[in-house]
């Protein structure tokens, strides 16, 4: 998704659909299929930067004299960041092209759409780079950092590109000198592009792109959209709870039994720290297993079984009796 052609496939593809009353069923490899790919289960995050994302963008579409504001999404590993990300740059990219649909006959569709990585250990000229390959704007060796900037900020614009999403931002660090360079490269894009910039990367707010000159910088014109994981409690509702049974509703097994996962909420909650990448990855990946074991339902003794991602293995610690 990191290139123009990638990026529009992922845009214009419909997502995959949870099976409806009256489906005829489907077979193994096809549920096999789904539980891999899988629905995007809509948490508070991906409304809350959906949300932001609108406003920020109708805010700056008329200012010209300085950077148009933008935002940061942060939080831990695992916690659905580039899930939320995806999703809010899918909704803008359709919304924009039903409202603005090329004229009959044109070969070229709207970009409105950017997404970067940043690359590990990134330069300046590697991460402009990111941006001229996106669009496929040839790049020659002997081409200077400047030159290849002037080339992405004529093409971004007569493109049309409206909102940039650059992913894994945390990989930057302006207490190092390709660090600082790389930053005010991202400063300046974001000044001269007619377009809002959404930053996304683990736990922004505890690395050095918010200390100093230039984090101030960036921390001032950006609102902060927190990816942290979801509490079991939050007042009187029971958010972890609803993400779980939003999960289960979407699952296509033939024997499960509606209501077991979300009595499992304070389990899962322990077992994945709130975090909703590692709470989706364990029941899919349970899902896969009563497929194929031809069990087709989700228990308690099942989860036992599925080894999770690293980072939350470590992190849940199973009570055990004296």
């Amino acid at each position: 998704m990191t290139t123009w052609q990638g990026w529009h496939r992922f845009a214009t593809t419909d997502p995959v659909a949870p099976p409806r009353p009256g489906d005829p069923p489907r077979s193994t490899e096809e549920r096999l299929a789904y539980h891999s790919s899988f629905v995007t289960i809509r948490t508070p995050a991906i409304h809350t930067l959906a949300t932001q994302v609108r406003t920020l963008m109708i805010l700056g579409r008329h200012q010209q004299t300085t950077a148009r504001p933008s935002l940061i999404v942060t939080g831990p590993a695992a916690a659905g960041k580039t899930t939320a990300l995806l999703n809010v740059g899918r909704t803008c990219h359709l919304a924009h092209t039903r409202k603005n649909p090329p004229p009959p006959g044109s070969a070229h569709a709207a970009v409105p759409v950017a997404y970067v990585l940043v690359p590990p250990g990134a330069t300046a000229k590697t991460l402009i780079t990111e941006f001229a390959r996106y669009l496929g704007i040839p790049v020659a060796t002997r081409m200077t950092q400047t030159q290849i900037t002037e080339a992405v900020c004529h093409t971004y614009t007569q493109a049309g590109v409206q909102l940039v999403m650059i992913d894994e931002i945390h990989r930057l660090n302006p207490r190092t000198t390709t660090g600082a360079q790389t930053a005010d490269l991202i400063k300046d894009l974001s000044e001269r592009l007619p377009a809002t910039f959404v930053y996304a990367g683990i736990n922004v707010t505890d690395t050095p792109l918010f200390t100093g000159v230039r984090g101030a910088q960036l921390a001032g014109r950006a609102t902060l959209v927190d990816c942290g994981p979801l509490p079991a409690r939050h007042g009187k509702r029971e958010p972890f709870r609803e993400v779980i049974t939003d999960i289960e509703n979407a699952l296509d097994l033939q024997q499960h039994k509606p209501g077991t996962l979300p009595r499992q909420a304070p389990y899962l909650h322990q077992r994945t720290a709130g975090r909703i990448g590692s709470l989706t990855r364990l029941i899919r990946q349970a899902a896969i297993t009563a497929i194929s074991d031809g069990t087709e339902r989700i228990t308690k003794t099942t989860l036992d079984t599925i080894r999770l991602d690293h980072l939350a293995e470590t992190q849940h610690r199973p009570r055990r009796g004296r």
